[in-house]
């Protein structure tokens, strides 16, 4: 049984979709079957890895909306054991369209449940909203990977995601649990990003992940060439701090 994990955070760049290609690429690297499915409008997760978002016919919008068998929607990436379920500017009215469906809330759940035996992981690139496509990511997630950039006002909103995370876990998915604090965007010569890092500790303790993510030149870079780090330079940091990241994962 696979598990699904939400890269979630309501906030904006702060490193979601890059830690989501990234750890998929490297989990998949480590020998395990990965699966990223892109749940935000955007459809950044989906190209950096590769995929003609213009050309895939089958996205997640069509896995939702139309029901469509999930399994056409699957793309291979460059790693053998990485595949992508594409996303879809489309995605942006999915949230009204899904309104007057029944059970609208665990949609996304029925859609991957098949998947579950077919990967080790599954990582949702979740928008940076706390809409209803969010909310079925949560809803069919075991746990949740909260990045949060190292800045000033990173604590900042995630209450609000806290508070949602808390009454999905008492109405829609009782076993939700926090799979971690993730520290991203780290520069350890900048006194501050210690500081918040202290701050985050501070407050969630054993929650936040040993490994950070510092900002590095190639990690920004990969994703214009459609590959995650490990391929475009494997020795680069942010490759490794994603690395280690994955092994992290896999010991917790």
């Amino acid at each position: 049984m696979g598990k699904i994990i939400a890269l979630a955070n309501q906030k904006g760049g702060v490193g979601k979709t890059t830690t989501t290609i990234n750890l998929a690429a490297s989990l998949a690297t480590l020998e395990k079957r990965v699966l990223v499915v892109d749940a935000d409008p955007q459809a950044n997760a989906s190209s950096g890895l590769g995929v003609d978002i213009k050309q895939s016919e089958h996205t997640i919008y069509e896995c939702i909306i139309d029901r469509i068998d999930v399994y056409k929607a699957i793309h291979k990436t460059e790693i053998t054991t990485l595949d992508v379920i594409s996303s879809h500017i489309n995605l942006v009215g999915a949230e009204i369209e899904m309104l007057n469906l029944p059970n609208r809330e665990v949609i996304l759940k029925e859609v991957l449940t098949p998947l579950r035996e077919e990967y080790d992981f599954i990582l949702i690139d979740c928008s940076p909203s706390l809409g209803l496509i969010t909310v079925n990511s949560l809803t069919a997630a075991d746990s949740v990977i909260i990045p949060v950039q190292a800045e000033y006002f990173a604590l900042e909103g995630i209450s609000k995601l806290l508070n949602t995370i808390k009454i999905i876990k008492s109405r829609l998915n009782p076993a939700l649990e926090i799979e971690g604090f993730l520290l991203t965007m780290f520069d350890s010569r900048l006194r501050q990003a210690n500081q918040i890092y202290d701050e985050v500790k501070k407050h969630f303790q054993e929650l936040v992940f040993k490994t950070v993510i510092q900002r590095n030149v190639k990690l920004s870079e990969a994703p214009s060439y459609g590959l995650p780090a490990i391929l475009y330079d494997a020795d680069s940091t942010g490759a490794q701090n994603h690395l280690e990241l994955a092994k992290e994962l896999l010991k917790s």
